[in-house]
């Protein structure tokens, strides 16, 4: 990056962090979705010991499974690559994803707690070891309703600046929704729900914002 653009950047981030709500709000997130991350294991270890229902899904029963982990996780980790650039850019993006994420995962741990399912059959295990290290150790099949996936490249797709970036998003999310599908790892109904949580994830995050804005008139 040229001197130039990290001088710009720095600046950005010092104007932004200037302002006291921002910066507090910036603050409590991290430190929120920090503490958030260290709960997964313990949370989905637990769920994991649990009895759910199976249910029905005729568009699994027509997709013959297959193992899709690699092209799945190289979708992933290629927007998710683009996206961590475009939020040190960008101190709105990354201010909007970290709150929106926050909502997300407190939504996740909802609906999975209420709603106890077992995994589709047929399920492939996914091989991520960044993704798994956040799971415990013992292989997690039962974070089904939600899918955490989905929704959080959908949410990437919903908090990245520019057309052309937007675009690559939502084709990614459309590819890891129909590859979790195919490994058979979630329902088409996770896979579903993940788009609107994460749509109300973004909207929670966005009245934050906005009042974050008008704090600066």
């Amino acid at each position: 990056m040229p001197q130039t653009t990290f001088l710009s950047l720095r600046q950005e981030w010092q104007e932004a962090l200037h302002v006291p709500l921002f910066r507090r709000r910036v603050i409590s997130g991290v430190v929120i979705v920090a503490a958030l991350l260290s709960s997964f294991p313990i949370f989905f270890q637990h769920i994991e010991r649990r009895h759910g229902m199976l249910l029905n899904d005729p568009i699994l029963s027509a997709l013959p499974p297959h193992n899709v982990s690699v092209p799945l996780f190289i979708v992933i980790w290629a927007i998710g690559g683009l996206s961590i650039f475009r939020a040190a850019q960008t101190p709105q993006m990354f201010l909007t994803f970290t709150w929106a994420f926050i909502f997300l995962s407190l939504f996740r741990i909802l609906t999975i707690t209420l709603i106890p399912l077992d995994p589709p059959t047929g399920l492939i295990p996914l091989i991520d070891p960044l993704s798994n290290f956040f799971y415990g150790d013992k292989f997690v099949t039962k974070d089904l309703f939600f899918s955490g996936h989905t929704s959080t490249v959908f949410l990437l797709f919903l908090t990245i600046p520019g057309k052309a970036d937007k675009k690559l998003a939502l084709i990614a999310t459309f590819i890891v929704g129909f590859l979790l599908l195919v490994q058979h790892v979630h329902y088409t109904l996770d896979v579903l729900g993940g788009f609107l949580f994460a749509w109300i994830s973004y909207w929670l995050a966005t009245r934050i914002i906005l009042r974050e804005k008008a704090s600066r008139r």
